[in-house]
């Protein structure tokens, strides 16, 4: 393919009446094939972050990364240039896609020829077009020069895909969008992934957060409820105000009150002065109820009062006074069923679940399970030294095909430990590091540390007694891994009442 042609093409794609997205994703294709490259990867700017937008050639759990820039000297060196620049295939700086380039040979995983150039929309650094090839020589001066021309059409495409966007939001009269293509959120808070279910709970978010309805957000421990609220509240008209986090579960009952409502001095004691609680906190913006069912029931007739008629009273305080607050709850309780055990009241389950919204579980969301490993083996790589770090195909296909019943914060946890796993058997920091399925430390099927085998039990000379106790100490400790160590979440997982289950756990030596 001649440059004209390449610019020919880019061109036809820039005025053909396509998605932003697909726009993109067109143009990284024709780049890569113009190049004869393994990898070309289209990356936006947020702060100091870079993250992948479109690309091809990488395997797909790079899309999930996000490259801090004074972490990788080569995006630095191309975000500091206005014109390509190209690294010697005998550059001692490391590539960030080492070891990520799809269809890599075994042993050839480092990438040794790369070209990138900084795009600028409307005079500022949008981010950044990177080129990498596996084999040396691949670009040169020439390919340079081609791809400082092309680079024009790119950020008109940018740019075309923001009018766009624009005229969308002017269409449907929203107040503010959070694509691909302009997002403000910050990288800790992102949610990430792909996936159909996950992007229909996303705008299913995004027209309530403009409604100013008590949300309340369901499902398992570990999904992300926290971030879901956080994105609400970012897309909300409240936006400019604060958001308020409030850990039900961990408000000891005697002092709920005085922790949601404040307390005027001599209100108890030790109550030294007067002190505002987390309503006034988030007056004007939102107040997120994390683990609402765990509200004790004597503070959830108060709370129901605030959320009637928008008043609170202070503790040791004969005067109400006015608050203007939105409520998202989250809880991964069913609260249905509570309000039929009388564990929680009705009057407020109504109040709080104006607009229930779930949240799906990560096994139905399988598609963004590689993003998410990808994300959280850049934090590990950053935290650990490394140079690089990779999944082997076997060890994504088994995180794929695992029902995570922790979800999220089970996948977390996973990929953190393994990758401290393989350090720990003196891998070369300096090395391409590739974690295999047996780092992962994962059952071969979601229930299988859960089965019991009764033949296990007859060929010991232990007594009923004995089995018995041995065989509540695997259930125990198992559910508590499950739950991250919570024994309220692991009490619900055992069906016990969380009381018993610590006095189980004291007798059993647990506790």
């Amino acid at each position: 393919m001649q440059e004209t042609s390449l610019l020919e093409t880019l061109v036809a794609d820039l005025v053909t009446e396509l998605p932003a997205v697909v726009r993109l994703q067109k143009l990284v294709s024709t780049l890569r094939r113009h190049f004869n490259c393994g990898a070309v990867v289209l990356l936006q700017q947020d702060q100091h972050v870079l993250r992948p937008i479109a690309s091809i050639g990488l395997v797909r759990e790079a899309l999930g990364r996000r490259f801090i820039t004074e972490q990788h000297p080569r995006l630095a060196a191309i975000l500091a240039a206005r014109e390509t620049v190209r690294f010697e295939p005998d550059s001692a700086l490391p590539d960030p896609y080492d070891g990520l380039i799809e269809d890599s040979p075994d042993g050839h995983l480092a990438v040794h020829d790369c070209m990138g150039i900084t795009l600028y929309v409307d005079g500022k650094c949008w981010g950044a077009l990177t080129l990498d090839a596996l084999d040396p020589g691949t670009f040169n001066a020439q390919t340079m020069r081609e791809l400082q021309r092309a680079s024009l059409l790119v950020e008109a495409a940018i740019r075309m895909g923001q009018i766009e966007q624009g005229i969308r939001a002017l269409r449907e009269s929203r107040r503010d969008t959070d694509t691909a293509l302009n997002s403000d959120s910050a990288t800790s808070n992102e949610i990430i992934g792909r996936s159909v279910a996950l992007q229909q709970v996303l705008q299913e978010l995004e027209v309530v957060a403009s409604a100013d309805l008590p949300v309340l957000l369901l499902g398992e421990t570990g999904v992300g409820k926290e971030l879901f609220a956080r994105q609400l509240h970012r897309w909300s008209s409240r936006s400019d105000k604060p958001l308020v986090y409030v850990n039900c579960a961990a408000l000891p009952e005697s002092l709920a009150e005085s922790e949601l409502f404040g307390h005027t001095r001599g209100a108890f004691s030790g109550a030294t002065g007067e002190r505002a609680g987390k309503f006034d906190s988030a007056d004007g913006g939102t107040l997120f109820l994390d683990e609402v069912g765990e509200l004790p029931s004597t503070i959830q007739a108060k709370l129901l009062r605030a959320l009637q008629n928008g008043e609170i009273q202070r503790l040791g305080s004969d005067k109400s006074h006015k608050v203007n607050v939105r409520i998202v709850a989250a809880t991964n309780r069913d609260l249905q069923q509570q309000v039929k055990s009388g564990d929680f009241r009705a009057d407020l389950y109504h109040r709080l679940s104006v607009y229930p919204l779930p949240i799906p579980p990560l096994r139905e969301r399988r598609d963004d399970i590689p993003l998410l490993v990808g994300h959280f083996l850049e934090l590990n790589r950053s935290r650990l030294g490394l140079r690089a770090v990779r999944l082997t195909d076997a060890a994504e296909r088994a995180l794929v095909s695992y029902d995570w019943p922790g979800n999220v914060r089970e996948l977390e946890h996973t990929v953190s430990r393994a990758a401290i796993k393989a350090l720990s058997q003196g891998v070369d920091r300096n090395s391409i590091l590739s974690i295999g399925v047996e780092l992962l430390d994962l059952p071969n099927t979601p229930n299988q540390s859960q089965t019991i085998d009764a033949t296990d039990f007859a060929m010991t000379s232990m007594n009923l007694r004995d089995a018995v106790q041995q065989l509540q100490t695997q259930m125990i400790e198992h559910a508590l891994q499950q739950a991250d160590y919570k024994w309220t979440q692991a009490a619900r997982i055992l069906e016990v009442d969380p009381s018993n289950l610590h006095k189980l756990a004291q007798r059993l030596g647990l506790k």
